[in-house]
């Protein structure tokens, strides 16, 4: 992995080069990770002129199902309440005889970015902007790897919960056991706070769950996701409780179903971002629910949940090959419930099969 991240970095100085600057502060904790590896919380990068530091509050701990920090980068761990690690890392780029100085503005406090100025007054600050995100919004093969497998986990702490007594459990119970269930089948943990929807919640996105118990004939709406080596994935799926769906819980499903695969089958190299949101809420509006509609239908996953590109109607640029997103249309009709279909793919060029799903849970209307 050395080599990777020593490539990832040298492609984030030729930019920070080719804007004038002589050293970069990566302070995003996503980004730093891309850049150097699983390093200790708080951790700062600094590109610099002689060396590449990565800016340590303390010495990395041993757990290896985290990872490490890239070895080829040096380490330098602060004292004992040694202050703030951009701090440091700003005097550290003056001493190896920086002029500028590109720091990512959109993740530093005012405060902080004060401080920064303060502590090296002869070094010119710029904006680093999102130069390292949109690094991120192409997958390596061993990113996705890792995605894939996450999504595997994802998958069977579902299907596992699907095959027991859900009748009479609360929401906020069912979430916490599909959390458990990720660890358990080697997750590091869940990718974002689990979502268990139950009756006239089901289909809302990001809903928290409650103390609401399942009851039969409600819609169960679930979303989660893995995080495997940092790597985190998504997927959502709806229920009936009861062996007999009505008629419009049919009709409903069917109808997001349909959506949902006419914004995956536009996924491909080249498509425009919002042409795949348009896709798929085209269905939607069509049948009357423009104002039942979530904001986006997708949006990119990686070392964070909710990464570029975002799948909405207002989103500029196109898709490349290897970028993973979700689709996840979903109708919500306040005081009946609604259904919500998320699934995790990578974009794949049509002679490599075309997107390549990871998530595989059954989008069959099942009655639980």
């Amino acid at each position: 992995m050395s080599e990777v991240y020593a490539n990832r970095r040298s492609r984030l100085r030729d930019h920070v080069n080719a804007a004038g600057t002589a050293a970069a502060l990566v302070t995003r904790p996503a980004n730093v990770r891309y850049l150097a590896g699983a390093a200790p919380q708080g951790s700062v990068l600094l590109l610099g002129r002689s060396e590449d530091l990565l800016v340590c509050a303390g010495p990395p701990d041993d757990r290896p199902y985290e990872g490490r920090p890239d070895e080829s980068v040096r380490l330098h761990v602060l004292p004992a309440n040694g202050g703030d690690t951009a701090v440091a890392a700003a005097g550290l780029a003056l001493a190896q005889g920086a002029d500028s100085l590109a720091i990512e503005e959109h993740h530093l406090t005012v405060s902080r970015h004060r401080a920064l100025a303060s502590v090296a007054p002869g070094l010119r600050l710029t904006d680093l902007g999102g130069a390292v995100e949109q690094l991120r919004v192409v997958k390596d093969e061993e990113e996705i790897s890792c995605l894939r497998i996450g999504a595997e986990i994802a998958d069977q702490a579902l299907g596992e919960l699907l095959e027991s007594i859900l009748v009479g459990r609360t929401e906020r119970h069912l979430a916490l056991e599909l959390e458990r269930r990720l660890v358990d089948h080697g997750a590091d943990g869940p990718a974002f706070a689990t979502s268990v929807a139950t009756g006239p919640h089901a289909g809302r996105r990001g809903h928290r769950p409650t103390d609401r118990r399942v009851e039969e004939g409600d819609f169960l709406s679930v979303c989660l996701g893995a995080t495997y080596r940092g790597y985190r994935c998504e997927i959502g799926r709806t229920f009936v409780i009861g062996t007999s769906p009505a008629d419009w819980q049919i009709e409903l499903y069917d109808l997001v179903f349909a959506a949902q695969r006419a914004g995956r089958e536009f996924l491909a190299p080249g498509a425009a971002c919002r042409d795949v949101d348009r896709a798929a809420r085209q269905v939607l509006d069509s049948a009357g629910y423009a104002e039942a509609l979530p904001p986006l239908t997708g949006h990119g996953v990686g070392l964070e949940i909710e990464e570029d590109p975002q799948l909405a109607p207002s989103a500029m640029g196109k898709l490349d090959a290897c970028v993973p997103v979700t689709v996840e249309p979903g109708v919500h009709l306040p005081g009946r419930g609604g259904v919500r279909i998320d699934d995790t793919l990578v974009v794949r060029p049509e002679a490599d099969g075309g997107p390549e799903l990871l998530t595989i849970t059954t989008k069959e209307l099942l009655a639980l």
